[in-house]
């Protein structure tokens, strides 16, 4: 009965897991939405649907492709906190001549 059981929350545990890993990459994929961003544009231009109706769609979209984006990056800093996003990096060879500069920078 144990045996049983086991095997029975086991195959539960994984389906669920399968289901999660479902959703997940769907709410993460931008393709879907890009499509779908595509297509209203398509129907505009072939006079489907009004100007109205696609900037509404449009707003919905990019709404939705901003909080993929967001959730991608990571949590945002706190007001106040940096975060190092780049580096930019100039070398200078002591010449005065800002092409030198940036061809220095090029090596």
């Amino acid at each position: 009965m144990i045996i049983i059981d086991t095997l029975l929350i086991g195959g539960i545990k994984f389906v669920l897991s399968k289901i999660v890993d479902a959703v997940d990459s769907q709410l993460n994929d931008d393709g879907v939405l890009r499509e779908e961003l595509l297509a209203a544009q398509m129907q505009l231009e072939l006079g489907e649907i009004s100007e109205k109706e696609f900037a509404t769609l449009e707003a919905d979209l990019l709404a939705r492709l901003r909080e993929i984006r967001e959730r991608q990056r990571g949590p945002t800093p706190a007001p106040g906190e940096m975060r190092i996003v780049g580096i930019e990096a100039r070398f200078d060879d002591g010449s005065g001549d800002a092409d030198a500069e940036d061809t220095a920078a090029e090596r």
